[in-house]
């Protein structure tokens, strides 16, 4: 069988060696977040379990129900579900689930009841985002129902959690404050004789700058006797550091495609829709089987570059919804050859960075965009000197 004309290979040792690390750096207390299919990478929670982390994050439940099918034996939150989602096919499964309002709350232990097994709840207290959890103002009701519930045997109450919003900014006064409001929900919690075993502040960026630090890390801090401070690690895990303060992390993933045709063109010929280049001298365009149906940004085109014939070459014109234009200038490319969009950035192609760069955004919007017409590739090791010639 022909190999796809365009895939996106996973480098499954980045994912675990970037799993060992945040294991490492975290003391063990790492918790792998998957979602969006693994930050557009794919089914891994083997791969993050067998490399160090303890348990497992994802927004919805068909999101850990699908984690729960890679027959995991680890801890599954889910944190992100209306109030009329299916909790009961969750509790059945054991994920737990992550409770921002008295309603959900109510929600699950209906179900919980309906299915008779008790629900794990992480409780989940806005620090600051004005985003998902509770607002601080209704914490204390939140926190005494959960006591009704869990006196009742509906719940159980496992963790209790928060996000960062300026964690990329260490320095930034609102980390402190956001720390504040973290352990004042802790000691709420104590205070309604909830005894959750953990307790999850900081994602990749608060892990990296420590902007997360102490949050939960003692009576002294606050901390519910007995729970432990785990880290919530999604995009570390994928070689993205927010943060921008460590070049440890691997890149995970490789962009390629093959050239499907070239034409020579005249000075002045324009290219695409509404001609945004045209050729200053003769020059040679190469086309590629990929456009922003397949989740490249436009707002990349005029930046973006591919590695071709073993060099960087411009990507010219709009994207089209199937269709990229490279020019190759005095260079012919047979039909065929790889380009390479992006990759780890050890033979000279472009990076998931760069892309961002060139798009305005940030990685993690790069990687989760490429669509389901790229074929999926799971290798062991870094693909090495495949990232650019003929395939």
């Amino acid at each position: 069988m022909r190999s796809p004309v365009s895939e996106l290979v996973v480098h499954d040792d980045a994912v675990r060696a970037n799993t060992a690390f945040f294991a490492r750096r975290t003391g063990g207390r790492l918790m792998a977040v998957l979602k969006a299919d693994g930050f557009g990478h794919g089914a891994l929670a083997r791969s993050v379990v067998e490399a160090g982390a303890r348990s497992v994050g994802v927004t919805s439940i068909a999101e850990a129900l699908a984690v729960r099918g890679e027959d995991v034996d680890v801890p599954v939150l889910s944190w992100l579900n209306p109030v009329d989602a299916d909790f009961g096919a969750a509790v059945l499964a054991d994920v737990d689930l992550a409770v921002p309002s008295s309603a959900v709350l109510s929600a699950v232990a209906r179900a919980a009841r309906a299915v008779g097994r008790r629900a794990r709840v992480h409780l989940h207290v806005d620090v600051g985002m004005a985003r998902d959890g509770c607002p601080s103002t209704d914490w204390p009701t939140l926190c005494a129902l959960a006591r009704e519930f869990e006196g009742a045997g509906d719940v159980r109450v496992v963790g209790v959690m928060g996000h960062l919003s300026c964690a990329d900014r260490p320095d930034d006064p609102q980390n402190v404050r956001e720390r504040l409001v973290f352990d004042a929900a802790l000691r709420t919690a104590r205070r309604r004789v909830l005894t959750p075993a953990v307790a999850h502040l900081a994602a990749t960026a608060a892990t990296l700058t420590g902007a997360g630090a102490g949050a939960g890390a003692g009576a002294g801090a606050g901390a519910v006797a007995g729970a432990g401070y785990v880290h919530r690690i999604g995009a570390g895990l994928f070689g993205i550091d927010p943060s921008g303060t460590t070049d440890v992390l691997r890149p995970a993933l490789t962009l390629r495609t093959r050239v499907v045709s070239t034409r020579t063109v005249r000075a002045g010929t324009g290219v695409g829709y509404g001609h945004d280049f045209t050729a200053t001298h003769d020059t040679t365009l190469a086309l590629l089987p990929l456009g922003y149906g397949d989740g490249l940004l436009r707002a990349a085109a005029g930046r973006a570059e591919v590695l071709l014939d073993g060099r960087r070459r411009p990507i010219v014109g709009r994207f089209s919804m199937d269709m990229l234009v490279v020019d190759t200038g005095g260079d012919e490319v047979r039909p065929g050859t790889v380009a390479t969009l992006f990759g780890p950035g050890r033979h000279g192609e472009p990076t998931v960075a760069d892309w961002a760069r060139w798009a305005s955004t940030i990685p993690h919007e790069i990687v989760t965009h490429i669509g389901s017409r790229v074929a999926r590739v799971h290798r062991t090791t870094v693909v090495g000197t495949d990232t650019g010639g003929t395939a």
